[in-house]
C-alpha cells in the first residue's frame, strides 16, 4: 500500500512511496502532528540520484520490522534537498557538530516542541555492519533517551541550537586588507594542489578561483598555471568523464580520477563547461578540453533537454542490467568487461584501446573497466571508431544518427521500456533554476570560446523557458515539474540566474542573430531581466542589519536564518552574488550596486581573512570588486577579446566611439586615451588586469 507521497511530484520522495514507513511530508500539519502526539520527528534527507540513499530506501526503510517502530515511535518527515537546500543546510550542521562528519542520506531526529535535532547521522545499514549500529537499534535507543533523559536532552539541544544560532553572527565588516585577494587566491591554488589519499572531486568554485591567480606575477608558494591546469586535465582525461558519450560524473572513489560514483548532475556539468573553456582561453588548448565540452554539449542535447528547452537535474549511479532484477547495480551502463571489448573491436581496436585507455583483464571496477584516458592530445580515427562501436552496444544507435534518447524517468519505465541498447540510469526530469543557470553560463562561455552558436542557442531556449515560466504571484520560485513551478527560489536561484543573464548578455554582443530551424533569437535583452531580478532578490533577501543575502525568506520552520558563504560542489550565493553586483555596476553606471558588492565582501570579511579555505567564490568576487573594468568597443572587437582569459572584464558594445577609436578601456568612474588600435587595447587591459 502506498503511503502519502505517492502523490509527490518529487521523483526522490515517489522513490519512497512503498515504503512501509508512513512518511510526511515536510509541513505545518506534520509538525503539529508532531507536537501533539509528542513524537520525535525522524527527519531522512536526501536526492533522487544518491546511491547510498537509495540503499537504505531498499534496505531499512522498507524493513517491517523498522516501519513498524517507526510509526510507533516517531514521526518521519522525507525531504527532497534539491527542493529545500535551506532545510538540509541547517540540519547537515547539525549533523557535523555532532558527529564530525556529514552526507546524504541525511537522517536526524528533532524534538518536536521546536525543532532542534539532538541526535543523527547518515546512512544505517538494517543490521550493523561498516561500523555502524543497525537502524532499528538506533531507533529504539533515540526513543529511550528522549524518554528518559529529559536533561541531557535539553543540554543538548541548547548547545546545538546556540552553535547554530552563532553561526550566523559574523564580526561587524570593515575595511578589507588589500593583500586579502592575493592570499586568498593562491590558497585555492593550495587546495587544488594538495594530493588526498581518498575521493576526487570537481572542486571548481576552488579551481575558478585559482585560475584568477594565474595572472599573478612574482614569488608565489603554488604555480597556479600547474595547478588549473593538472585540475582541466583530471576532469577531460580522467574515468570521471564519460569517454564514450560525454558528461561529467559526480566525483571518483580514488584519488587517481579512474572509478566515479557514478551519478550525473547538471550542476557539475555546467560548472566544470565554463572551466574548460576558461583554461582553452587562457592559453590552454589542450584537445581533450575541446571534445570532454563537445561531448557534453552532446549528452546534453540528447539525454538532458526537455522539449520545452530547459535542462533536466541528473541522472542515476545505478541502473539495471536487464528487466527483471529487483535492484539496480552501480555503473552498469557505463563499465566494460575486457571479453566484451574483445568481441565488440577489432583486434588493432582492442589493442590501441589498451594502449591509450585503462583497459584490463581484471578490470578497475568490479571485475569491469571504467575508461580514462592514458595520453593527452587528438584520438585516432581507429580509437574514435572503437568509442563509436561502444557508444552503439550502449544506446543502440549510432552517435551520428541519435540526437534525442528518452528519459526513463523511474525504474518502472526504465524496466517496461524496450531499449535498442542498455538499461538507462533513471533521469531526475525535474528543473532546477540555480541548476539549468550554471548550466546556462557553461554554455555561454563555450560558445564565446569555441565560437559555437548552437551553444548559445541552448543556453537562450533555457533561459527563455524560466523567465516565461518561473514566477507565480510576482515572486521568483526554484523548481520546474512538467511545466508547473513550485518552491519560492532561495539566494543561489537568484545570484545564479542574474550570473546566467549577465553571461548570456555578455556573449551575444557580438552576435546580431542566432538562427535554427525551430527557435530563432533576436539580438536579445538579457540585461534588463537580470536588473529586475536583481530587485525582486533585494527586496525579498537582502540584510540590511548585517550585508550580505539570505539564503531564504523568514520562516517559522526554520531554526536559523543562514546567509550562505561557504562553497561546496556548487558555489555560495552571496560570492556569487557580489560579483553579479560589481557587474551589474559596470553595465549601468549604477553606483548603488557597487555599494552592495562592498558591504556584502565587508559583511563576510572575518570569513575570508580567517578561514580562506571557506569562501573561493567571494575571493573571486573580490577581484571582480577591485580589478572590474569595462570596455566600450564594438561587436567585433568584442567578438576577439572575448576569445581570451580576462576574468574582470565586461564588454559593451559603444555606438559613438572618438574619431579612429577601436575602444575605451575604463574602470570605476575614468577611462583610459581611446585606444587606436587592438593591440594597444590588449595592452591597457593588461596592465589593469595583471598583478
Amino acid at each position: 500500500m502506498s503511503n502519502r507521497l505517492a502523490h509527490a511530484n518529487s521523483l526522490y520522495l515517489r522513490k519512497h512511496a512503498e515504503n512501509p514507513i508512513d512518511w510526511w511530508f515536510w509541513c505545518d500539519e506534520a509538525l503539529e502532528t508532531a507536537r501533539r502526539e509528542n513524537k520525535p520527528i525522524f527527519l531522512s534527507v536526501g536526492y533522487s540520484s544518491c546511491h547510498w540513499c537509495t540503499v537504505m530506501e531498499g534496505e531499512a526503510f522498507s524493513d517491517p520490522a523498522i516501519a513498524a517502530y517507526m510509526n510507533a515511535n516517531f514521526l518521519p518527515i522525507k525531504v527532497d534537498r534539491e527542493e529545500r537546500p535551506d532545510l538540509d543546510s541547517i540540519y547537515m550542521q547539525a549533523v557535523q557538530m555532532m558527529t564530525g562528519q556529514g552526507g546524504w542520506p541525511l537522517n536526524v531526529f528533532l524534538a518536536p516542541d521546536d525543532l532542534v535535532p539532538f541526535y543523527g547521522g547518515t546512512y544505517f545499514p538494517v543490521e550493523p555492519r561498516f561500523g555502524r549500529p543497525g537502524f532499528l537499534q538506533v531507533l529504539q535507543a533515540v526513543r529511550r533517551y528522549y524518554d528518559s533523559e529529559k536533561a541531557k536532552l535539553r543540554s543538548i539541544k541548547e548547545e546545538i541550537l546556540n552553535n547554530l544560532q552563532g553561526s550566523t553572527i559574523l564580526p561587524v565588516g570593515q575595511e578589507l586588507d588589500p593583500t586579502l585577494l592575493r592570499q586568498g587566491l593562491e590558497y585555492s591554488s593550495g587546495v587544488l594542489s594538495s594530493k588526498s589519499m581518498g575521493p576526487s572531486f570537481p572542486m571548481i568554485p576552488y579551481a575558478e578561483a585559482a585560475a584568477r591567480a594565474r595572472r599573478f606575477t612574482g614569488e608565489s608558494r603554488y604555480d597556479a598555471r600547474e595547478v588549473t591546469l593538472q585540475r582541466g586535465l583530471d576532469l577531460a582525461l580522467g574515468g570521471i568523464f564519460d569517454q564514450v558519450a560525454g558528461g561529467f560524473h559526480r566525483y571518483t572513489v580514488d584519488p587517481t580520477w579512474t572509478v566515479p560514483h557514478f551519478e550525473k548532475m547538471l550542476y557539475d556539468n555546467g560548472q566544470i563547461m565554463e572551466y574548460l573553456a576558461n583554461l582553452w582561453s587562457a592559453g590552454e588548448q589542450e584537445p581533450a578540453f575541446e571534445r570532454a565540452i563537445a561531448l557534453t554539449v552532446q549528452w546534453l542535447q540528447r539525454e538532458m533537454t526537455a522539449p520545452e528547452g530547459y535542462f533536466y537535474a541528473a541522472q542515476d549511479a545505478d541502473s539495471f542490467t536487464t528487466p527483471n532484477e529487483v535492484e539496480p547495480e552501480e555503473g552498469a551502463f557505463y563499465v566494460w568487461s575486457a571479453q566484451e571489448l574483445k568481441a565488440l573491436l577489432t583486434p588493432e581496436e582492442f589493442t590501441e584501446l589498451q594502449e591509450q585507455f585503462t583497459v584490463t583483464e581484471a578490470g578497475n571496477f568490479e571485475g569491469y573497466n571504467v575508461l580514462q584516458r592514458q595520453q593527452q592530445g587528438h584520438l585516432s580515427d581507429r580509437l574514435k571508431t572503437a568509442l563509436g562501436k561502444l557508444f552503439q552496444v550502449r544506446y543502440g544507435t549510432p552517435a551520428t544518427s541519435l540526437t534525442t534518447f528518452p528519459p526513463a524517468r523511474n525504474n518502472q519505465e526504465a524496466k517496461s521500456i524496450s531499449w535498442p541498447g542498455r538499461i538507462p540510469p533513471v533521469t531526475d526530469t525535474k528543473m532546477i533554476v540555480a541548476w539549468n543557470s550554471l548550466m546556462i553560463s557553461g554554455l555561454a562561455r563555450a560558445a564565446v570560446v569555441f565560437q559555437r552558436p548552437s551553444y548559445l542557442e541552448l543556453a537562450a531556449r533555457a533561459t527563455t523557458f524560466i523567465l516565461e515560466h518561473q514566477w507565480v504571484e510576482g515572486r521568483f520560485h526554484r523548481i520546474n515539474y512538467n511545466g508547473q513551478a513550485d518552491v519560492l527560489a532561495q539566494s543561489e536561484d537568484y545570484a545564479l540566474f542574474i550570473k546566467a543573464l549577465l553571461d548570456l548578455h555578455q556573449a551575444s554582443q557580438g552576435l546580431d542573430r542566432i538562427q535554427h530551424s525551430t527557435f530563432n533569437i533576436q539580438h536579445s535583452d538579457w540585461l534588463s531581466p537580470a536588473l529586475q531580478l536583481q530587485a525582486e532578490f533585494n527586496e525579498f533577501l537582502w540584510s540590511v542589519e548585517m550585508g550580505g543575502y539570505y539564503n531564504t525568506d523568514a520562516s517559522s520552520d526554520l531554526l536559523v536564518r543562514e546567509r550562505s558563504y561557504v562553497d561546496n560542489a556548487t558555489p555560495a550565493a552571496n560570492g556569487i552574488a557580489a560579483a553579479n553586483l560589481v557587474r551589474l555596476t559596470l553595465l549601468t553606471d549604477d553606483l548603488g550596486y557597487l555599494d552592495q558588492a562592498e558591504a556584502t565582501l565587508q559583511a563576510f570579511g572575518s570569513v575570508m581573512e580567517r578561514s580562506p579555505q571557506a569562501c573561493p567564490s567571494l575571493f573571486s568576487a573580490l577581484d571582480w570588486l577591485q580589478n572590474q573594468t569595462l570596455v566600450r568597443t564594438n561587436a567585433t572587437q568584442i567578438v576577439a577579446l572575448s576569445q581570451q582569459y580576462l576574468p574582470t572584464v565586461m564588454f559593451t558594445v559603444a555606438p559613438n566611439l572618438p574619431e579612429n577609436a577601436v575602444g575605451l578601456v575604463c574602470q570605476g568612474l575614468s577611462c583610459q586615451e581611446p585606444a587606436r588600435t587592438q593591440e594597444q587595447m590588449m595592452e591597457q587591459l593588461r596592465l589593469r588586469i595583471m598583478f
